[in-house]
């Protein structure tokens, strides 16, 4: 993709902060990091999220992001890691190539998760049929 962030970084056309890279996969540090030591996990070829990613590469994906999120948390002494991956813009994925976020966390970092929500009476079983019913 020609106008694509991600795949001018792949092609060195934009420079980045290389943490690792194989034939498959590229990891760099995010520009804007949530904490210091943000890093962005992407597949080299394009493939715009995760639906559109080939199985192999979502192993390879899988594989390295525990690789990655093992040496983030002992170089920034984290106290947890985060793994993000955004698909469609609802979700807010903003870069249209498939990536996931490996974010160290610290007890005192002032980060809150999404709020919890509840299901209503039968709720729970009627989704739990419904994405059944898709696999």
């Amino acid at each position: 993709m020609q106008d694509c962030i991600f795949c001018k970084i792949v092609n060195g056309e934009i420079p980045c902060s290389k943490i690792y890279e194989d034939e498959k996969v590229l990891a760099f540090l995010d520009i804007s990091p949530i904490n210091k030591g943000h890093v962005l996990l992407i597949p080299k070829e394009h493939h715009k999220d995760l639906f559109d990613t080939p199985d192999d590469t979502l192993a390879a994906f899988a594989k390295t992001a525990k690789k990655i999120a093992k040496a983030i948390e002992q170089a920034t002494d984290a106290d947890g890691i985060n793994l993000g991956q955004n698909n469609g813009k609802a979700a807010g994925q903003e870069v249209f190539h498939a990536h996931i976020h490996i974010i160290p966390r610290f007890s005192d970092d002032g980060l809150k998760h999404w709020p919890g929500g509840k299901y209503k009476e039968g709720e729970e079983k009627e989704f739990a049929e419904k994405i059944r019913s898709k696999l």
